[in-house]
């Protein structure tokens, strides 16, 4: 691949060139995905290792008789999730607003 100083700015690559590296490499847009659902989106976080370690903490205090925490813990881990499940959202229709503009 050319680096920016090889390919002169004012002229840009010429049209064998760009039909070269059109064959060889594909077009230059972002790579198309379906769209996770709510319920995947909201599985892989409740998947992920800190939210098991943190829902497990709130059951040993549970099984401890610490009802006052595990209900404190359990809804910190909503919260959590609550504010993951808007961010993964808000990237994945940021991401197909990209996808649009190519």
């Amino acid at each position: 691949m050319d680096s920016p100083e090889q390919t002169p700015p004012a002229t840009g690559l010429s049209e064998q060139e760009a039909v070269s590296r059109l064959q060889a490499e594909g077009p230059n847009e972002l790579p198309s995905s379906r769209a996770r659902s709510i319920a995947a989106i909201t599985w892989g976080i409740l998947t992920e290792p800190m939210i098991l370690l943190l829902a497990g903490a709130a059951i040993v205090y549970l099984l401890l008789g610490e009802l006052r925490d595990s209900l404190i813990l359990l809804a910190s881990v909503l919260v959590v999730v609550g504010i993951s499940l808007y961010q993964e959202r808000k990237t994945e229709r940021a991401l197909e607003a990209l996808r649009d503009l190519t």
